[in-house]
């Protein structure tokens, strides 16, 4: 589906939402200038893959380092890998770097199940990529949530385990 699509879909579920067009970014760290400029909830995304076949795309905020071993038990899979960018381009129509909850509507055969975490479900703002890593679109997490059930991909909203960081001393 294209960009256009996509905001035409938006569009016709009444979700209103503002874009950002930016330079290119690949991972978190690169699009953190862009958080001052938006505010609200930034997210992070997983595209992963259970042991027995099943894939998942899992969206937090930008800064939770997930532990994947205790997110399988979490959302009720079963060892979680990540996937491969061929099958993200199959099933969600985006490259790795432009992962984003709204490639959901891309996956009309129902293979990818989608996660959210509990804070982004609630929050006033999510800012999430629109199909590319060239812009940021922001609109409320409840929107967001009625456009993936709108889509097939009612979210698993569930809090996220997080990987605990070592103390160095």
């Amino acid at each position: 589906m294209s960009e256009a699509a996509l905001k035409d879909a938006l569009a016709a579920l009444g979700i209103d939402w503002s874009i950002l067009e930016h330079e290119a970014v690949y991972t978190v760290e690169e699009s953190l200038a862009i958080h001052d400029a938006l505010p609200g909830a930034h997210t992070k995304n997983l595209f992963l893959k259970d042991s027995g076949g099943q894939f998942w795309l899992v969206t937090v905020e930008h800064s939770r380092r997930v532990d994947l071993k205790a997110l399988a038990g979490a959302i009720g899979a079963k060892k979680l890998s990540f996937g491969k960018a061929e099958d993200m381009e199959r099933l969600l129509g985006v490259t790795p770097g432009s992962v984003t909850p709204l490639a959901a509507i891309n996956d009309t055969g129902g293979a990818v199940r989608v996660v959210l975490d509990p804070e982004l479900a609630a929050a006033d703002a999510v800012h999430v990529h629109p199909l590319r890593n060239t812009a940021t679109v922001g609109l409320p997490g409840a929107d967001l949530v009625r456009a993936l059930a709108a889509w097939g991909h009612d979210p698993l909203i569930v809090t996220i385990p997080e990987r605990m960081v070592a103390d160095p001393a």
